[in-house]
């Protein structure tokens, strides 16, 4: 049987699609920051909560989009497990549905994969109010085009996530932190150097000039992988803090006013020239950038380098988050819109203003 919120929800949804009004997706409000501006009225999913299936021999856990995140990691952490993705909550608000429709994952995700392929299924409203699910809870079910994972990223643009289904792994038997003095270049070079090699490396972050290295798995590797890198061990207890710090955001790095920029690029791409500092995470592919500069001059810079640049904190985004897509990426987002959400009430303008 349906859960009454699902009704609620659907209701809501389907009366709004009628009357062309907007509607706001909204969980723990901890993105709220993220992507352009949410217009419409509130719709809270926080009531719609709690974990519908967890089967830790199976690797899957099931729940609600109101699920606060710190809930499902209690629950994972009992059972010796977690989210490989090591996804970012920015407060204790922080909910699944919020998690997935940001699609953002932490400092694991080099290593282990991204948020969307830890994806299994989900459950959705979209914007004519009924209900669809897709995937499923094994990895044998996911076939064919995989619209579960669709959702990640998506913003709410497409449909109010009721439900996810995630795969999930065992915690690493062991981990050590270290670090490593040396410019940004050097760092550069040495990280790609090393992900050619079998390194346990589970994440990486440049700031500072300091390299910051973690190994994880079996004892013995990460012995062997710390003597080849020789650098400095660091405490647990100070390099839980420092990965806690960079995941959430809390880092001394991200304090200041000034615009935080997001760069996507190869991870072999050489230092992007731009004023401001930089944090390198994910063995290169990912460059903070802390910049007054425009707009238009660090996406170019980006666009040089090969990849692209997302207005992640500002104050003001007049040039709007996410820089704007080719005409055929553009196309298919409309047709997707369109398919999930023909009223366009969604969380509209939230990714791009045309839609």
């Amino acid at each position: 049987m349906e859960p009454e919120f699902s009704k609620a929800f659907s209701d809501q949804i389907r009366a709004a699609a009628a009357e062309r009004r907007a509607l706001r997706i909204r969980g723990g409000g901890t993105k709220d920051f993220y992507g352009n501006e949410a217009r419409g009225e509130l719709l809270d999913t926080r009531s719609c909560c709690g974990v519908v299936d967890y089967e830790p021999t199976e690797l899957v856990i099931t729940a609600r989009c109101g699920t606060l995140l710190a809930e499902l990691h209690e629950v994972l952490f009992k059972q010796g497990q977690f989210l490989p993705f090591e996804p970012p909550g920015f407060g204790p608000g922080a909910t699944l549905g919020g998690c997935v429709a940001a699609g953002l994952s932490g400092p694991r995700r080099a290593s282990a994969g991204a948020l969307r392929d830890f994806i299994l299924g989900a459950r959705i409203v979209d914007g004519r109010g009924q209900l669809l699910a897709f995937g499923g809870q094994v990895m044998k079910n996911v076939a064919g085009y995989d619209v579960s994972r669709l959702l990640a990223g998506s913003l709410g643009t497409l449909g109010l996530i009721l439900e996810v289904s995630l795969k999930v792994l065992p915690r690493p038997v062991s981990e050590q932190t270290l670090t490593l003095e040396l410019p940004q270049a050097k760092a550069l070079e040495s990280m790609n150097r090393w992900a050619g090699l079998p390194l346990p490396i589970s994440a990486s972050a440049w700031r500072d000039g300091e390299l910051s290295v973690r190994l994880s798995g079996a004892q013995s590797a990460i012995r062997a992988a710390a003597q080849k890198l020789a650098g400095e061990t660091v405490a647990a207890a100070q390099a839980q803090q420092f990965w806690d710090g960079v995941r959430e955001q809390t880092d001394a790095f991200f304090a200041a006013d000034a615009p935080l920029w997001r760069l996507s690029l190869p991870s072999n791409a050489p230092v992007v020239d731009l004023p401001g500092a930089q944090l390198v995470e994910w063995g290169g592919a990912l460059r903070w950038l802390k910049s007054g500069a425009d707009a238009a001059t660090v996406r170019a810079a980006a666009a040089r380098a090969g990849g692209h640049a997302v207005l992640f904190r500002a104050n003001e985004k007049p040039a709007g988050a996410f820089a704007p897509l080719p005409p055929e990426l553009a196309r298919l987002h409309r047709e997707l819109k369109q398919t999930f959400d023909p009223a366009g009430i969604l969380n509209p303008g939230r990714l791009y203003p045309e839609f």
